[in-house]
């Protein structure tokens, strides 16, 4: 049986680990935003895509708690200046400050994903469920060789 803390510390990895392999974006480009909120799993999937020699990356959240997202109207693509992925813990653990004004917090919370990318677009995300994807590059894909 997992225990409460090993959940904790599990999601707690997984957000440094995404945090890691999310900090190697920058100079991507977000190719696309799907946006669902009204089923009853809620979600958001951010593709981006930096040319053929790197793969693309899915980033994947569900079970929302707070979006914002703003570009300006005349841009098409928006590269990525920064991004970044915090790990708000449950109460009684102290969040950052900045974090404060975009969920309400009370006992029973589950800890969250924050994901802020900042570019021409801003995008502000924060989930109690976070999947990184990432695709093979083309290159990888072309030295891969297929049976005959």
């Amino acid at each position: 049986m997992t225990g409460r803390s090993e959940t904790e510390s599990a999601f707690k990895n997984r957000c440094a680990n995404a945090e890691r392999m999310l900090a190697s974006l920058t100079g991507y480009s977000i190719s696309r935003i799907s946006f669902e909120a009204f089923n009853e799993d809620d979600s958001m999937e951010i593709t981006m895509r930096d040319g053929p020699t790197k793969p693309d990356v899915v980033i994947s959240l569900s079970d929302l708690r707070y979006v914002a997202v703003s570009k300006p109207p005349e841009i098409s693509g928006c590269f990525i200046d920064a991004i970044s992925l915090t790990h708000l813990p449950e109460m009684p653990h102290p969040w950052p400050e900045d974090a404060a004004g975009r969920v309400g917090r009370f006992n029973g919370l589950n800890e969250l994903a924050w994901l802020r990318i900042s570019g021409p677009a801003e995008v502000d995300v924060v989930a109690s469920i976070l999947t990184v994807y990432t695709a093979m590059s083309d290159d990888e894909a072309e030295q891969i060789s297929t049976p005959s």
